[in-house]
């Protein structure tokens, strides 16, 4: 029986691993990790408004910027992080 438990406690941390999460954490939306990737990469909270997003959009291009040693694939990649949040923000009608 203890053979048993510590199988399972093994295949759940290896799931863990695996997969990033808990086996018992549901899957999260791939728009959800897109979201939480731009948030991070940013470092904005949840709560970000415009007007943070755009900031800290500045902030990260003007540090990755070709002409500052960083490359095109991160001015691209900090580019969609802001238009991914930008979207995430309620529409004023």
């Amino acid at each position: 029986m203890g053979k048993l438990i510590i199988l399972a406690g093994i295949i759940v941390l290896g799931w863990k691993l695996v997969a990033g999460r808990w086996p018992w954490e549901p899957k999260r939306a791939t728009r959800a990790q897109a979201v939480s990737r731009a948030r991070k990469l940013l470092g904005v909270p949840a709560a970000a408004s415009r007007g943070d997003v755009l900031a800290a959009h500045k902030r990260l291009v003007a540090m990755v910027h070709p002409d500052r040693g960083g490359t095109n694939d991160q001015v691209h990649e900090a580019n969609a992080a802001r238009d991914i949040l930008l979207d995430e923000l309620p529409h004023d009608s």
